[in-house]
């Protein structure tokens, strides 16, 4: 099934045309739950990886056999969904509580590598917004799920362009780390459903004179959404009076045949309600994973995220998001999903949080060879 993000709810560009130097299109990735094959994009998908090439591993020294074993995540998630909309079972709490962090592989030293994890294969015939080097066509990502590494002692990732055409048997079964460190850094097997969308810059970023404009244009909305209450509390003042004068009179009252019926009727009266909306939760950035876009500083001020090897400055290849869309951001959730909009698998399918719940992996336009870059929020 495709997922399509509704229009936005105003046309930015038409109201502020200075922003149409500060567009740039972004592919969300919309990941869902799902198994995927070898030669398809995916998330946490087996890979297509060459059967003679060496699994990239880690060598870092540290704690590589203590954390959560991957088997017992994954059955946790499988008794989850299974037991959605009811209780556990006597048997399913039993075996959740049996799900413990421990030294699980004893034998496994912190000296010794350790396969990294396959967290997405990403062709650019799927994904609009991937670039990589040239005659390269699919990118296929991978971390150590144990955040002790570098300055942000975080997971490390690994980025491996390849021509798909060149792979010959594929690698079977694929090797994976028995242990992470967190539970929350382990992807669930997803399919993708790439869409490409447009996103405007970082308001922190843009020119003050127009971050005024833009909020003195927030604030006269706010202000017609007041006026627009005030009226629906006078209409529902008038409409209490009325059924004041009814409530005297037995003949008259209000009833739904069904529940079916009653909800219809408050689907309407949501449905006049005016809705809010803003450029940083609305108009500016897609929320979930994405390639490509713009990088949100919601919760740091900017920073510059340039080249090492070079000086260029670096947009975001990749953003993993903790989930799809929030409250802030309800009005990126896809026309598809919205009858789930209620459903953890919906708002997040892959069941990973990073940082603060959002990681983005930088490369080079220059050239994408050059050491990438993370970045969170």
């Amino acid at each position: 099934m495709t997922r399509t993000t509704p229009p936005r709810p105003v046309d930015i560009e038409a109201a502020f045309p200075a922003l149409a130097r500060h567009r740039r299109t972004t592919t969300r990735l919309h990941p869902r739950r799902g198994k995927a094959k070898p030669e398809e994009s995916s998330v946490a998908g087996p890979l297509l990886w060459p059967a003679d090439e060496p699994w990239p591993v880690c060598t870092a020294v540290h704690p590589k056999g203590t954390g959560h074993l991957l088997s017992d995540v994954r059955l946790r998630r499988r008794v989850q969904d299974e037991a959605r909309g009811r209780d556990f079972t006597v048997e399913e709490r039993r075996l959740l509580d049996g799900l413990t962090r421990g030294r699980h592989v004893p034998a496994l030293r912190d000296e010794d590598p350790l396969p990294m994890l396959a967290v997405a294969q990403l062709h650019t015939r799927d994904v609009p917004d991937l670039v990589g080097p040239g005659g390269h066509d699919l990118l296929q990502v991978f971390w150590c799920p144990f955040e002790v590494h570098g300055p942000e002692r975080t997971v490390d990732v690994r980025l491996r362009w390849r021509r798909a055409a060149d792979v010959g048997t594929v690698l079977a079964p694929q090797p994976e780390p028995p242990v992470a460190g967190r539970e929350e850094c382990v992807p669930t097997s997803c399919v993708l459903h790439p869409e490409q969308v447009v996103e405007h810059q970082y308001l922190g970023l843009l020119a003050e004179g127009l971050q005024e404009e833009i909020a003195e244009w927030e604030e006269g909305l706010l202000d017609e959404l007041d006026e627009l209450d005030e009226l629906d509390e006078l209409d529902e003042l008038d409409d209490q009076d009325e059924q004041d004068e009814d409530a005297c009179d037995p003949s008259v009252s209000v009833t739904y045949a069904t529940y079916e019926e009653y909800e219809a009727a408050m689907a309407a009266a949501r449905a006049r309600e005016p809705e809010e909306f803003d450029y940083m939760s609305d108009l500016s950035i897609a929320p979930g994973w994405k390639v490509g876009g713009f990088a949100s500083w919601h919760l740091t001020d900017p920073r510059p995220v340039d080249c090492p090897t070079c000086g260029t400055p670096m947009p975001p290849l990749l953003t993993v998001a903790a989930v799809e869309c929030d409250g802030a951001s309800r009005s990126w959730l896809p026309v598809e999903d919205r009858d789930a909009a209620g459903d953890p698998r919906v708002i997040d399918p892959v069941g990973v949080y990073l940082g603060r719940g959002l990681m983005r992996v930088h490369t080079c336009p220059a050239d994408p060879t050059h050491p990438h870059r993370l970045s969170f929020q």
